[in-house]
């Protein structure tokens, strides 16, 4: 039975195609750190910790990881704790890392998506396999619009509209009077055939004042309100004051977390991240107690690179209960870019191939491990050294 022999781990920065932020965020999506395992047999496989310092839970339930601090985790701690786990054992390696050191989700997500990987290639099947199989062949894609102008807004959902998007995301929370302003300008530029939900990440004040903003935007047929406050009991509050459903995605890590979103009523969605709950095993219960609770769920992210964003893919097509458009790229390097803007945050990316595009959907890839082979190439480019 091949082990987990050694762990490596880099930190890359992807050149952005523009400028992508949302409430709270201070620093530039793309440094992340990946992670390159291999195993007693020589084979590679490879995760990412897409972490961020402003990114945490309500109220300091949970807390930032920079990829420095990301890369200090798994270096000093995880690393040494899971060397010699068979390959395919993931609870054994969650048990590990649980054991040597506490929290740290993103840390130890990156570590678990390249076991993953391993064990799929090992095995010669796709990592969803390996998560219970597919509960779809292809994963609807939503366009994230960040805190830009109006006017580049504009521009930018016209190409969408053009390149066959069919949701878009509109990051909110900043000032009510200017929020109100881009929902009003996407939904004229986009027409009436594309879905629209907003996404506050936290920004306003108070569940009245979320309320108040979002009745404001009610006529232009809101999806979904996303995180509108901080808080489970607060963002119930608004779900129970508006017509469109809200999502909890801050306030959203783990199955302890969806449990006491159930409790709460009022929230109807939960966004699953594949690095929140601690890596794909823990997402996948995620998914389970919102299944049974009848609450409908996405895949979100941070705007991972393609090595990460392939986690998230495997996650949406194995997860029964992600029945909504995913906000994650269309991971695509820079040979393969000619102008579009569908779901492409990066001037370039780490994966050899660019993720297939049928009807505004990722075709879930077939091969082994998380599906895509990553380019050692690119990685060595975009390496932060200093």
């Amino acid at each position: 039975m091949p082990t987990i022999k050694s762990i490596e781990t880099l930190i890359v920065q992807l050149p952005t195609r523009r400028e992508h932020k949302w409430a709270g965020l201070t620093e530039v999506i793309g440094r992340y750190v990946i992670v390159k395992m291999t195993d007693s047999d020589g084979r590679v496989g490879w995760g990412e910790a897409p972490a961020l310092k402003d990114w945490g839970g309500e109220f300091g339930r949970y807390f930032g990881e920079s990829a420095l601090i990301a890369r200090a985790v798994i270096d000093t701690y995880l690393a040494p704790a899971i060397v010699g786990v068979e390959l395919g054992n993931i609870a054994e390696l969650h048990a590990r890392m649980d054991a040597i050191i506490r929290g740290y989700p993103y840390s130890k997500a990156a570590v678990e998506f390249a076991a993953y990987d391993l064990a799929g290639r090992w095995l010669n099947v796709p990592v969803s396999t390996l998560l219970g199989g597919r509960a779809r062949d292809r994963v609807s894609v939503t366009h994230s619009i960040g805190l830009i102008s109006i006017d580049e807004a504009r521009v930018e959902v016209a190409k969408l509209v053009q390149e066959g998007v069919r949701t878009i995301k509109v990051k909110i929370g900043v000032d009510p009077d200017r929020d109100v302003a881009m929902v009003d300008a996407v939904r004229e530029v986009a027409g009436n055939a594309v879905e629209i939900c907003v996404d506050a990440n936290e920004g306003y004040k108070t569940p009245g004042e979320a309320v108040q903003v979002v009745r404001r935007m009610e006529k232009n047929r809101l999806k979904y309100v996303e995180q509108p406050v901080m808080g489970i009991e607060r963002i119930a509050e608004v779900g129970r004051r508006i017509d469109a459903p809200v999502m909890a995605d801050e306030s959203a890590w783990n199955a302890h977390d969806s449990i006491q979103i159930v409790r709460s009523g009022g929230i109807q969605i939960v966004s699953i991240y594949t690095t929140k709950a601690g890596g794909l095993y823990k997402a996948m219960e995620v998914g389970a107690v919102c299944r049974a609770a009848g609450i409908i769920c996405n895949v979100n992210g941070s705007i991972e690179t393609g090595i990460g964003n392939l986690a998230n893919v495997q996650l949406a097509a194995a997860s029964p209960s992600v029945t909504l458009s995913c906000v994650i790229p269309i991971s695509t390097p820079a040979e393969f870019q000619h102008g579009q803007v569908a779901g492409i945050y990066y001037k370039d990316d780490l994966l050899v191939e660019p993720m297939k595009v049928v009807d505004g959907a990722i075709v879930v890839p077939s091969g082994p491990g998380m599906g895509i082979e990553v380019d050692q190439k690119k990685i060595e480019k975009y390496c932060v050294r200093d």
